[in-house]
Parts: structure tokens; C-alpha cells; sequence
């Protein structure tokens, strides 16, 4: 009996002192952590990357949109609706094809101004928006505190901008549902990414309204009871 069990028992005990494997178990076993630790950092960075550039386009359309106008030594600044088209579609072409900013998100750009004959009251006077998103602004729409309610201006609650007479701030508020590269369970709970920027009007504006080209042939209204993308684009 001793002769037959011999050779199992040896062969035993040589697999129980074989360390070969032990690496490879170990990494196995680790695996699945590892590989989820890198989709969740993966995802993190790319979050963090589509913030940035949410943030970056809101003080584009901010800045542009303070210097818009045809300048005249006899005239306030006009502005047009063509150019406030202008603007939009030059922040898909910031946004490039691939974050989709029209068909995911949404750009509304305020007026904020003093109520004409007051001192200090706050009211957005005009608000244009493009994209699909179904959101409102946060901080208020078109025709805000013109009817004497006290409208605190535009921004967080404790932080919020304020026009001067006869000068306007642009404001801008973009939000985007963001798109994952993984998707769950790497993701986050809140999928909205969002952002504001405000510049005061750099020129003395002509603050009476929007006007048209050409009336007979008037550009679009970026109005904001509409969705849907930029109607010059061509991304």
C-alpha cells in the first residue's frame, strides 16, 4: 500500500511547495479593482475635462456678447439678432463636434439692466436661448423685476451681479447633460454639468431693444419658448 500511495503523497506535497502561481492568482483576484479603479479615474477626468470646457464657453459667450454692436460716433451701439446667432454658433465651433452642446445642453443669454427712470432696479430686459435641453435659467427670465418686485439681480443667492444705469450686463448661463465615456456603475449620480459667466457691455449700447437687418427678411429669434439646435450649423 505504502508503494502505491507513495507517489500520490509526493506529488502532493511538491504541489503544495510550488510558489509559481501564487503571482498570478494574486493579480487575478485583484483584477476586477483594478480594472475599476482606473474606469472610475478615467471617467473623473473626463468629467472634469467636459467642466472645463462648459465653464470656458460660458465666459466666451459672456465676453462676446459685451462686445457685439455696430459702433457709431453718432449712435449707441446696436446690436442685432444676426449676432446674437453669431455668438451661439461660435460656441458650437468652441465646443467642437464631439461634445454635442446644442443637442445635449443649452445656452441662454440674458439681458440684466436698470429699470429705465429708477435708480438701482433690477430686471432682465431681453433673454435668448439655444439648444435641446428642456431647462429654464435659475436666475431668471425674460421681464424679471420690471413690474416693481424686488429682483436681487442675476448669480447665486448672496452673489449676484448688478447692471448701472444705462449700462447692461451679459449674462450667461450653460447646462449640459453630460455623456459619459463608460457609463454606470463609473458615473456620477448627477449628470448635469453646468456654469455662468457675466460681462458688463463694454460700449455705450443702445439698450432700447434688438433690432433686425433687414425687417422685410428678419434673421431668427433664438427665442426661448423653442429647442433645437443652431440654425447656421453646419457641424
Amino acid at each position: 500500500m505504502n508503494r502505491v500511495f507513495a507517489p500520490i503523497r509526493a506529488g502532493f506535497v511538491r504541489l503544495m511547495r510550488d510558489r509559481a502561481a501564487v503571482a498570478m492568482t494574486e493579480f487575478a483576484l485583484t483584477l476586477p479593482f483594478l480594472l475599476g479603479l482606473g474606469l472610475m479615474g478615467m471617467e473623473t477626468a473626463n468629467r472634469a475635462l467636459i467642466q472645463m470646457q462648459i465653464s470656458q464657453l460660458a465666459v466666451h459667450v459672456a465676453d462676446n456678447a459685451s462686445r457685439i454692436g455696430d459702433r457709431s460716433i453718432l449712435e449707441d451701439t446696436k446690436i442685432y439678432e444676426r449676432q446674437i446667432n453669431d455668438l451661439f454658433y461660435g460656441a458650437e465651433i468652441q465646443a467642437g463636434s464631439g461634445l454635442g452642446l446644442y443637442e445635449h445642453g443649452r445656452v441662454i443669454l440674458s439681458s440684466l439692466e436698470v429699470v429705465p427712470d429708477t435708480e438701482d432696479q433690477q430686471y432682465i430686459h431681453w433673454q435668448r436661448c439655444l439648444g435641446s435641453k428642456r431647462h429654464t435659467s435659475s436666475y431668471g427670465e425674460e421681464g424679471d423685476g420690471l413690474t416693481g418686485t424686488d429682483f436681487p439681480g442675476m448669480g447665486p443667492a448672496g452673489e449676484e451681479v448688478l447692471a448701472f444705469p444705462r449700462e447692461a450686463v451679459m449674462f450667461v448661463e450653460v447646462v449640459y447633460d453630460y455623456q459619459p465615456i463608460i457609463g454606470a456603475p463609473f458615473t456620477y449620480d448627477e449628470d448635469t454639468v453646468s456654469a455662468i459667466a457675466s460681462f458688463t457691455v463694454r460700449d455705450a449700447r443702445d439698450l432700447s431693444r434688438i433690432y433686425q437687418r433687414d425687417p422685410g427678411d428678419p434673421d431668427p429669434v433664438a427665442s426661448c419658448d423653442t429647442y433645437g439646435g443652431s440654425p447656421y450649423s453646419t457641424l
